[in-house]
This record gives structure tokens, C-alpha cells and sequence, in this order.
């Protein structure tokens, strides 16, 4: 039985990873991040997230009551999601996204939630450390290795570096992310008393989803701070300071690649206006109301995605080296359960770390956590591929995945 102190090093300073941090912390667990990234905002990650009562769950396991006391303090509560057509008339749907789960479904601000995550982890998180790869050692610990030379060294190495980890290339090479053909344009406006009246009421639900003819989808949800953000913070108390704190109402246009009238370089390469107008076009003949919304877009924050997934793999061999978030199952945004997934790795990831802090062996302590975590991650991941097929004309995955 090992009794010394454990050291777990996480890579990647997203959701999961911080999340993680979270619970190892909270647990008296030495844990230490790294992020490529210079700082939390210093490249766009998204808008709005919707939270299912599993990530719910995670953060009231992983989270300290009083930051816990803040993501309810700053989610938007709206109607369950609701499905249109292109004239904005309601059609049924059967999306497990939709907030019909018989649990708490609510918005969050992902810069926001983000912000909440990073409280209190000011000696713990490391930014602008690009991790390349990772050493095994004799003595059965494993190294971390920088692009600036360094190197960090503890028990456990978990890659929470998204759907691009370097850590996931090397120790599973066999693992596959795939492009669906699937490009998503996401952009925001401010909500103001003006732009409110512009919008039809029934579009206020937790996601609107208007899905117009060749599998061209519009996503719009809106984030509404009850009460606004510094009332919250003043109330709790608490020591988070808060970036982005205005209402807004997130809008996402995808559509397959081939009916876009621009390249891939030139999708990433165009202005928020040019991005802007392309939706415009693709959504001319659609109800008016659809161009109002989006002719208040604001450029600034338009921004393009290229859709990828894992495909599928069988189980591997355990060791002290492990996945979570995106870069295990990184999935469709189609019933919006990615970050939900994450939040649930890292909370499993935290209690099993607790039992080998505790003197369980290492090893079979996170062959657990990989086996609950592949079986949930990866049926949701096909979960997404399916009504991302449906939906938005997604590839299908792979016959041969598993």
C-alpha cells in the first residue's frame, strides 16, 4: 500500500480540468493544472451552456458550497426547449436535449461558469504551458513534458486538453476524431428592452431550435441573469469578479459544409460581418422574424466551428495515464451534453483519486473510473451523432466503431 502524498497533474484548464481541481483540492489532494492558453480569456470558447442535472450534480460534489451558491446565482431558468420550422411554426420533438428529463435543466454562461471554477485556484492553475507529451518513469510516476522545456512530474496525468490532446495522440494513437461535415456559426447580441420586443415570445424556451429545409439548423438561447450578477456576488459575498454579466441571447446557424458558399480557410478566415451575412443569405426565405434576430448580431462576436466526434474505441489497457472531457469522447453539440459529460468524468475521476489518496491501489482505482466513463461517454457520444444526423445532415459514425 502506497502512503505517500498523491500528485495528480491535469492538462488543460477547461471545464473538466478545473472542475477536477475543484474536487482534488476539496479532497486535500495535491493537484496541479496546466493551460497552452495565456489566460482564461484569451481566446473564444463559446457562449451559452445548458447544464443537466448530471454536470448539476458534479459541481455540488466537486464545488465548495459557497461557489456552488453562485452557479445558481448566475443560471438563466427558461421554459424546456421547443423545435420550429422555418416559418416558426412549433413541431414535436423527441431530443434528449430538450429539458424534458424530469430533472433541473438551466443556462450558464460559460465564461462565467468558468470564472467560478478558477476561484480559489490561484496556486494551482499554471497558464501558457503548452503540454507536448509525457514520459513514463521507472518508478512508476509519470512525467509531463512542456513545449518550453519543462517538465512537471507526479502520480496520475490526466488529459483534459480537448479534442486536440497532444497526451490522448500518444497514448491511445489508435483513437479517431472525425470531421461530422458539419460547420456551426456562432454569434450573440445584448438582450435590451429594444432587442427583446424584436424577438417572438415562444423563442424564449432553455434552446429554440429552428430546423429549416437541407438540414440547415438555427439554435438560439438566451441567457438571463436573475438576479443580475454583482446583486448575486454582493449577496454572497463571495470574491469572484465577473467579466461578462450582461443578458444575451446566444445564436447558432450549421448546416452542412458543402452548402456554404465558402471554404474552409475561407469560413475561418472571414470577418464577423462577412460570417453574419453568409446566415443571412441561408436563411432568406425563412420567416421574417429570423432576420431580424440576425441583423442583431454583433460581429464582434461571431465566430465559426468546424463539428468533429471521437469515434468509438474499444476499452484499453489502464495506467497512471488518463482521459477526460473531449479528449476521451469529444461529441456533437446536437442535444448539448458535452460539458455535462466532462463535469461527470471529473467528479467520478475526483472520487476515485480520493480512494487512492486514501491507500486503494492506483491503477485499479482509475480502471474503475475509465470504465464507467467509456460505457457513459462514448453512448453519448452516439447519442449526439444520432440527432446531429438528423438534425443537422451529420456524418454518421463509423460501421466499425464499437
Amino acid at each position: 500500500m502506497n502512503t505517500s502524498p498523491l500528485r495528480v497533474i491535469v492538462i488543460g484548464a477547461g471545464l473538466g480540468g478545473l472542475a477536477l481541481a475543484q474536487g482534488l483540492r476539496r479532497d486535500g489532494i495535491e493537484v496541479t493544472v496546466y493551460e497552452r492558453d495565456t489566460s482564461p480569456t484569451s481566446r473564444t470558447q463559446g457562449y451559452r451552456l445548458r447544464m443537466n442535472p448530471d454536470g448539476l450534480a458534479a459541481l455540488e460534489q466537486l464545488l465548495p458550497q459557497h461557489l456552488n451558491q453562485l452557479v445558481s446565482a448566475t443560471c438563466s431558468i427558461q421554459p424546456p426547449s421547443a423545435y420550429f420550422d422555418a416559418r416558426l411554426d412549433p413541431i414535436p420533438s423527441t431530443d434528449p436535449g430538450r429539458g424534458h428529463d424530469g430533472g433541473r435543466n438551466v443556462a450558464v454562461n460559460r465564461l462565467t461558469l468558468r470564472q467560478i471554477l478558477l476561484a480559489g485556484l490561484g496556486d494551482v492553475v499554471s497558464f501558457g504551458r503548452e503540454c507536448t507529451g509525457y514520459k513514463t518513469n521507472p518508478d512508476g510516476t509519470v512525467t509531463a513534458v512542456f513545449r518550453d522545456g519543462s517538465h512537471a512530474t507526479g502520480d496520475v496525468l490526466v488529459a483534459a486538453d480537448g479534442v486536440n490532446s497532444p497526451v490522448r495522440h500518444q497514448y491511445l494513437p489508435h483513437a479517431r476524431v472525425m470531421d461530422t461535415g458539419v460547420r456551426t456559426i456562432y454569434g450573440r447580441f445584448p438582450l435590451t428592452e429594444e432587442t427583446v420586443a424584436a424577438i417572438p415570445e415562444r423563442l424564449f424556451t432553455l434552446y429554440s431550435g429552428v430546423l429549416g429545409p437541407d438540414h440547415r439548423h438555427l439554435g438560439l438561447a438566451p441567457v438571463q441573469y436573475r438576479p443580475p450578477v454583482h446583486e448575486a456576488v454582493a449577496e454572497l459575498g463571495g470574491a469572484v469578479e465577473f467579466t461578462d454579466t450582461e443578458d444575451y441571447m446566444m445564436c447558432l446557424f450549421s448546416a452542412p459544409a458543402e452548402l456554404l458558399p465558402l471554404s474552409d480557410d475561407e469560413l475561418h478566415s472571414a470577418s464577423g460581418t462577412q460570417l453574419r451575412d453568409v446566415v443571412v443569405a441561408q436563411t432568406r426565405d425563412w420567416s421574417p422574424h429570423i432576420g431580424t434576430i440576425l441583423e442583431m448580431w454583433d460581429p464582434a462576436t461571431v465566430f465559426p466551428l468546424t463539428i468533429r466526434s471521437s469515434v468509438p474505441i474499444a476499452p484499453w489497457q489502464t495506467s497512471t495515464v488518463t482521459l477526460l472531457g473531449d479528449a476521451a469522447h469529444a461529441m456533437s453539440p446536437a442535444v448539448g451534453v458535452g460539458a455535462n459529460t466532462a463535469l461527470r468524468d471529473a467528479a467520478l475521476l475526483a472520487t476515485q483519486l480520493g480512494k487512492a489518496a486514501r491507500g486503494a491501489e492506483l491503477v485499479p482505482t482509475v480502471h474503475d473510473y475509465e470504465t464507467a466513463m467509456i460505457d457513459y461517454g462514448f453512448r453519448a457520444v452516439r447519442t449526439s451523432a444520432k440527432f446531429g444526423q438528423q438534425r443537422m445532415g451529420q456524418a454518421p459514425l463509423p460501421a466499425d466503431a464499437p
